[in-house]
């Protein structure tokens, strides 16, 4: 029995495409769909009070656009925000008093905790010292904690909506996928992919749903409660993972809590990621460890890569070459279903749908990214953010 020829390889490789492609659209969770927002709610009877805990690492660029965004927020409860200035050199603490000096609203008490302790990432030890202080500056530990980066801008009524939307439900975790910035070319072509693939990894419906085994939630908007903190045993029971939202919510979820994630209206990032380098950045950080450091894994994931989002444009334009009919149906078929699938996501960020036919491109980009995460790895330079480098942080 002879070796396949190239032109059966065509004809599987674009079937299995299509296949997949099928598959993604109408059996995961209909993870392209952007209608995922806020569950129905009404205001409680008596608002819980809340801690707002922002870990804060060299933000002095961003933090006068973010801070008094939480500063300004209209709870009708008790709240506070507590900023914790994770060994900041650019006056991060000193500007963010002075923020908080100029405009009346929440209190805000600022505190340093020194350098992480061995065993931790520099976010959750920051998170672990917010919460801590939280629970035990005030005779009764406030009800809910908000965690929410440094660089996440909220509309005065976000918070309010939060917890609504928490005790409506009886939700433990409530998080909101923040909406990024898309200015600059490069984050119009890479952004929208970035929340796209997150959807497809952790559809929001399989997460939301009663029973869920899927755990997930976006780390620049997290209302947790805090009893469900405890009984989770977290910051503590997460302190090296890298990938620190995703693991916070399976904590939560394991311990009974119940979760909820979805795409925000009215909390935004203001970080700005103005060139490809800086996405790159973003993306190979923590790419491989999403692997967990698993070369398998990681062939598998390239190998998945490349037959979901490069084998359609491919086999269209090979087919139609070789003329090979089957293989460019298929092909095109595939491509258009991408194409198709990733239309809402731009409309959610008010880009032009133009952009979807270059899907594969992007994904090209985000396989190099996570190859690239993974070189960096063996090179000792394992997850490096902010001067730190996280060479090999756990699985939790």
């Amino acid at each position: 029995m002879g070796l396949p020829t190239v032109a059966t390889l065509a004809v599987a490789a674009s079937c299995a495409s299509l296949a997949a492609w099928l598959w993604l659209t109408l059996a995961r969770g209909m993870f392209w769909r952007t209608d995922v927002r806020l569950p129905p709610h009404t205001a409680p009877a008596r608002w819980p009070s809340v801690a707002i805990v922002v870990p804060a690492r060299d933000e002095a660029a961003v933090l006068p656009l973010s801070l008094p965004s939480l500063i300004a927020q209209d709870y009708p409860g008790e709240a506070e925000v507590i900023l914790v200035d994770d060994g900041s050199t650019d006056g991060t603490g000193r500007l963010a008093l002075r923020i908080a000096a100029e405009q009346p609203g929440l209190p805000l008490t600022v505190v340093s905790p020194g350098a992480p302790a061995p065993g931790w990432t520099g976010k959750l030890w920051a998170m672990r010292h917010g919460i801590s202080l939280a629970r035990t500056a005030h005779p009764a530990e406030p009800d809910f904690l908000l965690l929410t980066d440094a660089d996440i801008a909220h509309e005065p009524d976000s918070l309010r909506e939060l917890v609504a939307a928490a005790t409506s439900a009886d939700l433990d975790l409530v998080s909101q996928m923040a909406r990024l910035r898309v200015a600059g070319l490069w984050e119009r072509l890479v952004v929208p992919a970035f929340v796209y693939f997150f959807a497809q990894l952790y559809p929001f419906r399989w997460i939301n749903r009663p029973g869920a085994r899927t755990a997930a939630a976006a780390g620049g908007c997290v209302l947790l409660r805090t009893s469900a903190a405890v009984r989770a045993g977290v910051p503590d029971r997460i302190r090296q993972a890298v990938i620190d939202d995703v693991s916070l919510a399976r904590a939560v979820q394991d311990s009974g809590g119940r979760i909820w994630l979805g795409l925000a209206e009215r909390v935004d990032s203001i970080r700005p990621y103005p060139a490809l380098a800086d996405l790159w950045r973003m993306v190979s950080r923590s790419a491989y460890a999403q692997l967990r450091h698993q070369p398998l894994v990681l062939a598998g994931t390239v190998a998945g890569l490349t037959l979901v989002y490069l084998v359609p444009p491919a086999a269209l334009l090979a087919g139609l070459a070789a003329g090979q009919p089957a293989v460019a149906w298929a092909g095109g078929l595939a491509w258009l279903l991408m194409a198709g699938t990733y239309l809402p996501m731009l409309r959610y960020y008010r880009r032009s749908p133009a952009l979807a036919p270059l899907l594969p491109f992007t994904a090209l980009l985000y396989l190099l990214m996570t190859v690239d995460s993974a070189v960096q790895h063996y090179r000792g330079r394992g997850a490096a953010w902010k001067g730190r480098t996280y060479a090999r942080p756990s699985d939790a």
